[in-house]
C-alpha cells in the first residue's frame, strides 16, 4: 500500500473528493514531520514515532577499504502499538486494567 492508495481509500470510506483527501494525509504527514523536526515524539494508534541521535564513528570505504569519518546524525524510528501487534499476529487484544477504586475513600492500606 502506499500514499495513493491510502488517499483514494479515505475518499471512498469518508465520501470526500480524492483532492480533499490527498490535503488531509498530507497536512498529517507535514504535522508528523515538524513535530520531529522538533525533536518531539509523535504517539498515535499506530504506534510512536521518535528521533534517535547517532553518534560520530569510523569507518571504511567498501571500494577502497580506506578508513572514514562518519559524522553524527539522527534518524526516525517507529515502534507499533501493542494492538497493531497483537492484529498483525493474530492475537487478541489485551484490555488494560481498570484502577480498583477502594470502598474507603480516605483510608490507605
Amino acid at each position: 500500500m502506499n500514499q495513493q492508495d491510502i488517499i483514494k481509500g479515505i475518499a471512498k470510506k469518508i465520501g470526500l473528493s480524492q483532492k480533499h483527501a490527498k490535503s488531509a494525509v498530507q497536512t498529517v504527514v507535514e504535522m508528523i514531520a515538524g513535530a520531529l523536526v522538533k525533536g518531539t515524539s509523535v504517539r498515535w494508534g499506530l504506534g510512536t514515532f521518535t528521533v534517535s541521535k547517532r553518534n560520530a564513528r569510523k569507518g571504511r570505504n567498501p571500494k577502497t577499504g580506506a578508513a572514514i569519518k562518519i559524522g553524527p546524525s539522527k534518524g526516525v524510528r517507529f515502534k507499533a502499538s501493542r494492538s497493531v501487534k497483537d492484529l498483525v499476529n493474530k492475537r487478541p487484544t489485551k484490555k488494560k486494567a481498570g484502577r480498583r477504586v477502594s470502598a474507603h475513600k480516605g483510608s490507605r492500606r
